[in-house]
Formats: C-alpha cells, structure tokens, sequence
C-alpha cells in the first residue's frame, strides 16, 4: 500500500511539473525581460555581505533622490587590510555609456581609496569591514540624475566587483496600482502593474518617442520590465495600463532564517555543530508550488546583518556555515536549484548552487553568511539559462511583492536620459 501510494505521488508530481512547465513556456513567450547594456561584475569569493543602499535600511539596488547619500559597506574576509579603491560612472536609459563627461555628473572626484575600515572583532571568521559613504570630501555629489555604475578595484587597479544604482528628480508623480491578469488562466498566478505618469508643472515633449518606463520587482533589476512606452496620453498624463506588458508571476512569500544567536537554535535552525565556525542546519524545506498559499510575511528578498550580543554589528557579528536541504522526490531534469535572495544581488553561481544528494532525497548545499536576518528562496535555472522562480515555490496571485517604477526622459536634443520620476506601490491590497 505504501508503494502503491508513492509511486501515485510520483506521477502526480510529474505531472504538474509538465503543466506548470508548460505555463511557463508560453509566458516566455509572449514576455521579454530585456537587461541591456552594461553589466554588473559580481564580486569575488573573498568579499562577503555587500551591503548597497540608499535612504532604506534594507540593501538592495539603490534608488535615491537626486542629492541623497549613497552608502556602500562590504567585509574581506581574507582580513589583511587590503586597500580598495572606488569610480562613478553614468549611462543612459538601455546602460550604454553616456556623452557626459565626469565633471559633468560629478562634483569632486573618484578614483580615490576607501579610508573608512575596521577589522572585526571577537569573532572567528577573521575580516575587514569598509564602508563608502557619498557624498563626503572627495566624491562631493552628483549632478545629474540617471543610471550609475559605482565600481570597485583593488590595489592592482583590477576591478573587484561593481553595482548599479539609480538617482532621480521628482519633477512627476507616479500613481502605481497593482491588478489581477485580466486573462482567466493567469488571474490566481500573475500579477499587473498599472501606472499614470502626471506632469503639470514640466513639459514633456513627444512623450510616444522620449519616455521610457522600467519596473521593478522587489527592488530586482535583474528581472525588471524595460522598454514601456505610454499607452496614450490625456492632457498632462501619461496611462500606462497594459496587461501582459507589465505583468509578473506573482511568486511565493520568500523563506528566512534567524541566525543573530550562533549558539541557540531558532523556529528555523535545526541544530548547530561547532567546528572551525558555527554550523546552522536548517529545518528542511518543501516544494510549495502546488500547495495552498500560506501568508509569511517577509522583507521581499533582503536581509539585514544582526549580532544580538554585539554593541556594533559590522565588525561584532561572525560567519556561519548554514546548511539548507530542500525535498524532492526525485532530482528535477534540465535545470539546476539555486538559492536566490538580494544576500549576493540575486546572482546565481556555485555558491547557490544545490546538489541532489540521493540518500537523503534532498537537494542541498552550504553557503556562508554573516550573521543576521536573511530572506531566500529555492529557484530553478533551465539549461537555456531562463530563471524560473516560481517553479519550485509557486506562483499566487495573494503574495506580497513591492513595485517600483521609473521613468526615463530624452528631451529634444538632450545628451543623456534623465529620471523625471519614481513611483511604488505594494500588492498587499491587490485589484481586480
């Protein structure tokens, strides 16, 4: 009886992932994620916690207001004191570099070195903590709003890692509403973001051929929408309320663990063993995608680095060597499980790789973090390199997700794209 009924499991779970596959396909489709230009060199092994933000105590791609500090902190866990040294760059709306010259953009200079470092302390993973705050006396602001690029080098003046962010002028408001797919078979698993761009007081001039729109979700640029033009235009307004344009699968609440305590298990953290560092073994973790959607609430993706016995968090909090473990009944085929969440930018590489261990029936892996609060989920990534993230958790309409979006200008014989405009909402209260 008890084979008969694992074996029905099994057929049944295969075959929802084809339909769910399916689903996913014909998305695809119809829905081009385009991430132009530049890109973002993820950082090295040995630098750990990159922490870049602006106005919001969460990292994440920063967007701030023009005159706005920027701040950036990272660890070298090698711990040796290394010398690092930062620039500034500006592009336009697709990331291809700009015309303007630097001190056109930049009031000061760059290309100086981060003075601002501490060694850790009381801990047993060794590391230097350094922190960049802009502006200060050398990088005294930025002119211009736009895309920025801030990168890193070492002493070699090799490029260690690099992160956008983007700065804007609020000459327009920008009312965001989050709504249900108007299309039936997509009304409980994807999300739409409408929007009206409003300007009485500036003049936009051929809006159908100089504006541009991005949306983001979850602060995420590497999955944002770009390339929305207004659907038309009344008076001084822009109406933007597309459908499958501007939709998103809906996700799944994200997962967390608690790990401020390196000694005390948590609702989360199975057990601990101590060897050269702290050992967190999570609980193990179950495919959501085709269970009831449950309400977890969560800070979409991010994380925040926290020592509860410590008086400074940046240099007081340790390393831990968390363990995760996800259950399947057997290993998924033409794809690979990764852990995903803003603790390294959403980037998908070896250390978020899991491996099917067939003993267990788990997919696992172990990957360092600095103690803290931290959001993950589990994510698929297809031989064709598509991320599919609702594969493994799910994808419910009901899920909160944060919305941002931005609005590009070319005015008439302008030299660079200006952001005119910022708008967020959240699908907390979502629409029909």
């Amino acid at each position: 009886m008890m084979v008969i009924s694992f074996s029905v499991s099994l057929n049944l779970f295969s075959c929802m992932k084809a339909i769910f596959t399916l689903s996913f396909y014909l998305f695809i489709a119809t829905h081009t994620l385009t991430g132009q230009g530049v890109i973002e060199t993820p950082p090295p092994n040995y630098i750990r916690t990159v922490i870049f933000l602006g106005a919001s105590e969460y990292s994440g791609v920063p967007i701030i207001r023009l005159g706005e500090p920027l701040y950036l902190e990272f660890d070298d866990v090698i711990g040796d004191e290394a010398n690092y040294y930062y620039t500034i760059e500006h592009f336009n709306y697709d990331w291809t570099p700009s015309e303007l010259l630097k001190t056109e953009f930049l009031e000061g200079f760059d290309n100086v070195r981060i003075t601002d470092y501490q060694n850790s302390f009381n801990t047993l993973q060794l590391f230097s903590h350094y922190e960049l705050e802009i502006p200060n006396t050398d990088t005294r602001g930025l002119k211009v709003s736009g895309n920025y690029l801030l990168k890193v080098f070492n002493e070699e003046k090799e490029l260690v890692f690099s992160r956008k962010f983007m700065v804007y002028e609020p000459l327009t408001s920008v009312e965001v509403t989050v709504r249900k797919s108007r299309e039936v078979k997509f009304i409980q698993t994807r999300q739409v973001v409408n929007f009206e761009v409003n300007s009485p007081d500036f003049i936009i001039r051929t809006p159908e051929e100089s504006v541009w729109a991005v949306i983001l979700q979850n602060n995420n640029l590497k999955t944002a929408i770009f390339n929305v033009r207004p659907q038309y235009h009344v008076g001084t307004s822009l109406i933007y309320k597309y459908d499958q344009l501007t939709s998103f699968w809906a996700g799944n609440e994200y997962l967390n663990f608690d790990s401020k305590d390196l000694r005390a298990a948590t609702v989360k953290i199975r057990y601990i063993d101590v060897q050269e560092l702290y050992h967190h073994y999570l609980f193990r973790d179950q495919i959501r995608a085709f269970q009831p959607y449950t309400y977890n609430p969560d800070i979409n993706g991010k994380f925040v680095v926290r020592n509860y016995q410590a008086e400074n968090d940046d240099i007081e909090a340790d390393y831990v060597w968390t363990h995760f473990a996800l259950a399947t009944p057997e290993p998924f085929e033409d794809g690979e499980v990764h852990l995903f969440g803003e603790f390294n930018n959403f980037q998908l590489d070896e250390t978020t790789r899991l491996n099917y261990n067939f003993e267990t029936g788990n997919y696992e892996t172990a990957r360092l973090f600095k103690q803290g609060f931290y959001d993950y989920k589990y994510v698929f990534l297809r031989n064709e390199g598509i991320l599919d993230e609702g594969f493994i958790s799910g994808n419910f309409v009901s899920t909160e997700n944060e919305y941002t979006v931005l609005i590009y200008y070319l005015p008439p014989g302008g030299r660079y794209t200006r952001i005119i405009g910022m708008g967020q909402a959240t699908s907390l209260n979502i629409m029909n």
